[in-house]
């Protein structure tokens, strides 16, 4: 999302200015690829560029493809194929051992339910959504390019009616919550991303000292919407935060009154005031929040079970599967950045369904699997 995000920023800056753009979106991936399908980048006609399809190896022959797209207001497909290092068409000697297929999509700002128009919906609402791109590997074939907007229980908006032949395979991927590539016929070269795109991250804080200033300046680096709550007026202040999208002053008690949860929400308590931590885990535990994180030592989280269980709250094995503390990964981390750093990875491994092992003992690819078929 946070990509996206950008995306979107800068598309709004180029069509203020009277720039033309394109859209460049990794739709195929055979073998290895930096980028999985679904990165996006935006061309502006002056060359600049918004987002990554790959570490940068391929983005200036992209450049050059998506001035073309701008120029003749055409969609467009070009593969590439990394592994060939004596490719002299590409002549890029990438070496990444795979074949990306980009399409690049000319925006026209006048046409009803264009590329941007149908991303713009994602930043609508919190919501989880599916979107479908259309293209063809065959050579010369119409690219028909990014054509709908699934999200359950809202309209469905598109620009082509046969992206409408695959409803049901968006909801089969709400579900799953996996992007899938599709023949649309089989044995055809005709294929759709049916890509799904969860909301960002909704870190909460309970706490406002100097150590959280780095790891509000991390997860804002990662897209991630921050929201620090603390009972110190003097500490909770938006000049000392000024990434956080929320900065509440805020009683223990009342902690959770203005807090959407959802499947995207985190919890860290780090207030290192035992009562306030205390007073908003026992909140917590009411809630379906799948991740509490509480800085400190093992004794710290001990002390509040048994506080708890003196107050007649007994914390059952779901909800103490929910609580991480000591919270972070083991990184031999010592000072705040060090332990921010610690704490942001635990979350990214917890909410990508990872362990926060290392690669080096990874057995297969480094990306998640995209399933390809009909």
């Amino acid at each position: 999302m946070k990509e996206i995000s950008q995306i979107l920023q800068a598309y709004s800056e180029a069509k203020a200015s009277g720039k033309k753009t394109a859209l460049a979106t990794v739709v195929k991936v055979e073998g290895s690829s930096y980028r999985q399908p679904g990165a996006r980048m935006l061309v502006t006609e002056d060359g600049l560029l918004t987002g990554a399809i790959s570490g940068g190896c391929l983005e200036g022959d992209a450049l050059r493809k998506a001035l073309l797209s701008i120029n003749q207001q055409q969609n467009k497909l070009v593969t590439y194929n990394t592994s060939n290092e004596d490719d002299a068409e590409i002549g890029l000697q990438l070496g990444c051992n795979g074949i990306v297929h980009i399409l690049f999509e000319y925006i026209d700002n006048e046409s009803e339910n264009n590329p941007i128009q149908l991303l713009k919906q994602l930043k609508a609402e919190r919501k989880e959504a599916v979107i479908i791109t259309i293209f063809s590997l065959r050579r010369g074939a119409e690219q028909i390019g990014t054509s709908l907007f699934f999200r359950k229980d809202s309209p469905v908006l598109h620009h082509n009616n046969n992206a409408l032949n695959l409803i049901s395979d968006a909801k089969e991927i709400l579900l799953t919550k996996k992007t899938s590539v599709k023949k649309l016929q089989e044995n055809s070269e005709d294929e759709a991303l049916i890509e799904y795109v969860h909301p960002p991250v909704s870190l909460i804080i309970a706490g406002a000292g100097n150590d959280v200033q780095p790891l509000v300046k991390m997860t804002t680096l990662l897209g991630w919407e921050v929201t620090i709550g603390d009972g110190r007026n003097a500490h909770a202040t938006k000049k000392r935060f000024p990434e956080a999208n929320q900065v509440l002053v805020v009683k223990q008690e009342d902690f959770l009154n203005s807090i959407v949860i959802d499947d995207q929400t985190y919890f860290v308590l780090m207030t290192h005031n035992y009562k306030y931590d205390l007073g908003v885990l026992k909140l917590l535990l009411k809630t379906d929040c799948r991740y509490i994180g509480i800085l400190g030592p093992k004794s710290k989280l001990n002390r509040m079970l048994d506080d708890l269980q003196i107050e007649g709250i007994s914390v059952n094995e779901e909800q103490l599967s929910r609580i991480h503390s000591p919270i972070g990964l083991d990184i031999g981390a010592e000072n705040s950045e060090e332990i921010a750093l610690s704490i942001v990875a635990e979350i990214k491994a917890f909410e990508s369904g990872k362990t926060g092992t290392s690669l080096k003992y990874k057995a297969g690819k480094i990306h998640d699997e995209i399933h390809y078929g009909i």
